[in-house]
């Protein structure tokens, strides 16, 4: 069946990209809501043992890592058979997933099956996570790759705004198990959508030398494929998978980017997991230290959807270095006596810093690999990344519970903040074919230059 007409196909790519769009940003919001939820009612479990047992900080730094540990091994399983299986098939499955694990977590009684149900829902988070910018980035714009990723990655910082605003309405964090049943609402909400709209990607069925379907599912999509004689390029020939990361091409590139997600994972988590508690130790009460919460988020949203578009112009290395070393100066700030306006402001460029850092690491992850290890690249810097997501909840507990300052907390991460700078400046040039044929997001007019 023959393509329709350019000015059809055009609107209807565009009608695919916003559907691919929106779903991915909408399921990453609650996986953004499912992972600072718990900073929220921390200080609850905290304090009143008979939510689900006694805690003490260093306890409970360890259970906030336990979903961190979880989106770890789905990050990676997902890269293990994302390329093999598909896009739709690994995001449905995560989003059903992650729905579940919060609503059994809202149940739980004790420790233990709190931690469990988090770990298993932090399973089907991390899937999702290294899935959506795999899915993207076939599917978006050329010349807004890293605009339309940032978008997307942005429901991670919107979801923590959920999460704060909806604590603050619900007595500060106190009434948590209504917190984490609506972090089950994807089930009724997303889900229907993405069955009916989600589209396979066109570029991984060629990728996976299905050419019948790929057209099919690109004349579906209102998209063009890229010519044939485009599979003949050299990254044709990278091994499918993880295995096209041990290349002497990508290998290099691909430690370099575990390190940057190493460390803005770990400014994250160990943020969004403390911030409100570090604040009480400061003398702000319950809701204060909530709305600093509120502030992180909110600003690493427009601070990281700004400096996607520059992006897009100037390439990723200089302004995600540039953005961590923003996030160690405001971090500094942050341990000296400011007036409150001052501090919310230091508190929101920390966000920009840390969380919007974040976002712009997957959007150059996701846009740094070919079609056949892209899920893998992007899983295992997602992947090994949670190693320190899962350290940053960790580190802030064991520091507070052996009475360190809040102070301590913040030249540590600053510094932390500093190396995440060094390891962006030290990631080398994807390489590039001189004249690649037009890909399949110009769309059909571009892909008869």
């Amino acid at each position: 069946m023959p393509l329709p007409s350019p000015g059809a196909a055009t609107l209807r790519q565009k009608h695919t990209v916003l559907w691919v769009v929106a779903l991915a940003t909408a399921a990453l919001t609650f996986d953004g809501y499912d992972l600072v939820v718990y900073g929220t009612v921390v200080s609850t479990l905290l304090r009143d043992p008979s939510q689900i047992g006694a805690l003490d900080p260093a306890a409970a730094g360890a259970l906030g890592s336990y979903a961190l540990i979880g989106v770890m091994v789905g990050a990676l399983g997902c890269g293990a058979i994302g390329d093999y299986i598909g896009r739709r098939r690994v995001m449905l499955t995560a989003i059903v997933w992650f729905s579940l694990g919060m609503g059994a977590t809202a149940m739980t009684s004790s420790v233990a099956a709190f931690g469990i149900f988090r770990f298993l829902t932090g399973i089907g988070v991390g899937a999702l996570v290294a899935t959506a910018g795999a899915v993207v980035a076939e599917f978006a714009p050329a010349g807004r790759k890293n605009l339309y990723n940032a978008i997307v990655y942005s429901g991670v910082p919107l979801g923590g705004v959920l999460a704060s605003l909806l604590a603050i309405s619900l007595g500060g964090g106190s009434h948590w198990r209504p917190l984490f049943w609506i972090g089950a609402l994807p089930l009724v909400l997303i889900l229907p959508f993405a069955l009916a709209r989600l589209p396979e990607s066109p570029l991984w069925l060629l990728a996976r030398g299905r050419p019948a379907e790929a057209e099919r599912a690109a004349e579906r999509a209102g998209l063009a494929l890229p010519p044939q004689e485009r599979e003949a390029t050299p990254d044709a020939e990278v091994p499918l998978g993880f295995k096209g990361l041990a290349t002497r091409r990508y290998a290099l590139p691909t430690a370099l980017m575990g390190l940057m997600s190493f460390a803005g994972l770990l400014l994250t988590y160990g943020l969004t997991t403390w911030l409100p508690e570090i604040m009480r130790m400061y003398g702000f009460g319950k809701e204060y230290s909530l709305t600093f919460l509120l502030v992180l988020n909110a600003a690493a949203i427009f601070g990281g959807l700004a400096a996607a578009v520059t992006v897009d112009r100037t390439g990723p290395k200089r302004i995600i270095a540039g953005t961590f070393a923003l996030a160690a100066a405001a971090l500094v700030l942050m341990t000296v006596p400011l007036p409150f306006g001052a501090l919310l402001a230091a508190v929101g460029v920390a966000g920009i810093g840390t969380i919007g850092t974040q976002v712009l690491v997957y959007g150059f992850m996701a846009n740094f690999y070919p079609t056949r290890a892209r899920a893998a690249g992007v899983a295992w810097c997602a992947g090994f990344g949670r190693l320190g997501g899962i350290l940053g909840p960790v580190v802030g507990g064991v520091l507070l519970g052996a009475g360190a300052s809040g102070q301590t907390a913040f030249w540590i991460f600053a510094g932390i903040a500093l190396g995440g700078a060094l390891v962006t400046v030290l990631v080398p040039r994807p390489r590039r074919d001189p004249a690649p044929s037009p890909s399949l997001q110009d769309g059909p007019e571009a892909a008869r230059v």
